[in-house]
This record gives structure tokens, C-alpha cells and sequence, in this order.
């Protein structure tokens, strides 16, 4: 695990003043919505209007709708959107977005702001995955359709190895879920993947135990735990696909974990980062000091989301460098003599 040099010693006053405002107005709400359909449906648009004021996307971006049907028509379905900022250009390589929010609530639609500048910060395109939410699908039909939409990206002939998965939140957890998977099954790895915020424990017994020590701004561990609750459905959160195991995870890609100090699934990040380095698997720590839950998403509040992503995207650019120049030395190696 190593911890990056760039990330600043103390947040902006802006950032400490939206955290102290998010924890006067905002807890209180999330503590009292029910945890029903109409709370849900309240929930979902609350949020969206929420990223759409602080985090909107970037104009003149380019949004293509795709819903491709996986192997099976009963089946999972690839289903999302791509994104393309302005003047992003690239085509070498793509990034696979998996949004967050408990399983629950939000959407490729929600999450445009961070979709759209990863986009311009990258010069990929950005495929931004809709996957099925609780409590009307239950686990594993999130893991199943992210799942779906890498198979998908694969048929449509992009090569691992030019394939980035990043995520927040439950999308980090799902990201990590997908690259454990392919490890597991003897699979080329993809090229790196990049997590903001992920919650890693969804007992959120690790959330909770840092949340003694310092309230989250946003929502408490109990009531995100019944948030899960709606995904997990009675399933075992101990189970091989819920609780992770890294044992064997030495080729798993590499990984940057991004999260904020004031949050409690600040604890997850560091625990995801200390599972991969002990497996031997490259992962880079950033906890960001002052900040809230997947701080990159809010930019019109929290001047340091400009400037983690510009991070996550440097780390892009040399993941896939590097695995550039990889591929350029296996195609100058001479073969073998019989």
C-alpha cells in the first residue's frame, strides 16, 4: 500500500464548511426517510437533483444510450450509456463506470458529472454501466449485469488490457468484484482500476467503528446498512462474493483507492488497500483530509474534486502506458527456437 504525496495536509475552508452544512441538513434528512418505496423514489430524486446542482455534467459532452442483450435474452443485459467529453479524442483505450449509492438509487444519468470529466481528463470515452437496483433485483443482479457489460465491451473487440474499470461507492465494491472474478477464472486482467470511496465491508462493521471516532456528514453506518440490507436480501454479507477474499490476488490490476478522511467508509478504502498490497497486487492510497463521500462528484462545492481527479486520471494515463509498453515489448520478443 502506498500512500501518495500529493494529497494536501488540511481541506479548503470550502470543503470544511460544506461538510459542516451537509451535517446539519442532510443526516438528519437520510435519518428519517423510510426505508419503503416512496422513500426510496423521494431518495433517488433527492440525490439526483443534488449531483445535477453541485456536480452537472460538462456541456457539449456526448451521450449515447446502449441496452445490448448478453448471451441470453432472459439473461443480464449490458446496459448503459457512453460518454464523451469535449474534445476528448482518444480511442486506444476505454473506461467501464459503475455508479454507486447502496445499490439502491442512483444511475448512469446521475453520475454524468464525473462520467463527463473523467472523460475530459482522460480523452477516453467513458462507458457508464446501468445496472439493475435493489429492492426490486436482488444480489447478484448488480454484479451479474456489471459483469454483462465487460463481456460486452470485450465482444465489441476492446482488449483488456486497454480496458480501465473505476467506480464510487457500491460501484467500487462491484469493480473489485468483477476484477476478483476474472483473477479467480485465469482471465487477462484489465488495465487498472480506479475506486472512489468503496465500501468493502457491507456489514459496515468497519464503517461504524470509524464513525465512533468521527460522525459522517452524510448518513450514518446503521442506516446505510439497511440501504444494503435492500440489495443483499437475506444473503450471507460473509459470502465469497460480498466479503472479499485477496488471497492469490497478485494479479489483480492495479488499483488507486481515493476517499475522504471525514467519511466513515474511509475505513473501507484503507482496509481494501491493505487486502490487495498484502496479496502483492499494486494499490495506491489517497484519504483525503476534510473530505465527505465520493467528494470527486460535487466540484461546484469542494474545489479538491478538480484535483483528485486530475490524480485518477494521471493514474490512468500511466497505467495504460505501461501496459502500452508491455505490449510493444511482447510484440518486439523474439520467439522462441523449437
Amino acid at each position: 500500500m502506498r500512500l501518495h504525496n500529493a494529497v494536501p495536509a488540511r481541506g479548503s475552508l470550502r470543503s470544511r464548511l460544506a461538510a459542516d452544512l451537509t451535517s446539519v441538513t442532510l443526516r438528519p434528512l437520510t435519518s428519517v426517510i423510510p426505508m419503503n418505496r416512496t422513500g426510496i423514489r423521494f431518495s433517488r430524486r433527492l440525490v439526483a437533483s443534488s449531483l445535477w446542482a453541485f456536480g452537472p455534467p460538462l456541456r457539449g459532452s456526448r451521450i449515447v444510450r446502449v441496452e445490448h442483450p448478453h448471451l441470453a435474452e432472459a439473461g443480464p443485459t449490458a446496459r448503459g450509456e457512453w460518454v464523451r467529453a469535449p474534445r476528448a479524442g482518444r480511442d486506444d483505450a476505454v473506461v467501464l463506470y459503475v455508479h454507486g449509492s447502496a445499490y439502491t438509487i442512483c444511475s448512469a444519468r446521475t453520475h454524468r458529472g464525473i462520467t463527463t470529466r473523467l472523460s475530459a481528463r482522460t480523452g477516453l470515452p467513458v462507458f457508464a454501466c446501468d445496472y439493475r437496483l435493489a429492492p426490486s433485483h436482488r444480489f447478484p443482479s448488480a454484479a451479474d449485469d456489471v459483469r454483462a457489460a465487460y463481456d460486452w465491451l470485450l465482444g465489441e473487440g476492446h482488449d483488456p488490457a486497454r480496458i480501465v474499470l473505476a467506480g464510487d461507492s457500491a460501484g467500487g465494491h462491484l469493480c473489485v468484484d468483477l476484477a476478483l472474478e476474472l483473477v479467480r477464472e485465469g482471465r487477462p486482467a484489465p488495465a487498472a482500476l480506479v475506486a472512489f470511496s468503496p465500501v468493502l465491508d457491507l456489514t459496515m462493521s468497519l464503517a461504524a467503528a470509524r464513525e465512533r471516532m468521527r460522525r459522517d456528514p452524510m448518513i450514518s453506518a446503521a442506516k446505510a446498512a439497511r440501504m444494503l440490507d435492500l440489495y443483499l436480501a437475506g444473503h450471507d454479507p460473509q459470502a465469497p462474493r460480498l466479503r472479499f477474499s485477496f488471497d492469490g490476488a497478485d494479479r489483480f490490476p492495479p488499483t488507486l483507492v481515493q476517499a475522504g478522511a471525514r467519511e466513515m467508509l474511509a475505513a473501507d478504502a484503507v482496509e481494501l488497500a491493505r487486502g490487495l498490497s498484502s496479496a502483492g497486487a499494486d494499490c495506491r492510497l489517497e484519504v483525503w483530509p476534510d473530505q465527505m463521500h465520493v467528494f470527486q462528484a460535487l466540484p461546484r462545492v469542494v474545489p479538491e474534486a478538480e484535483r483528485a481527479l486530475d490524480a485518477a486520471a494521471a493514474f490512468v494515463d500511466e497505467q495504460l502506458e505501461i501496459q502500452r509498453r508491455r505490449g510493444a515489448l511482447t510484440l518486439v520478443r523474439p520467439a522462441k527456437e523449437a
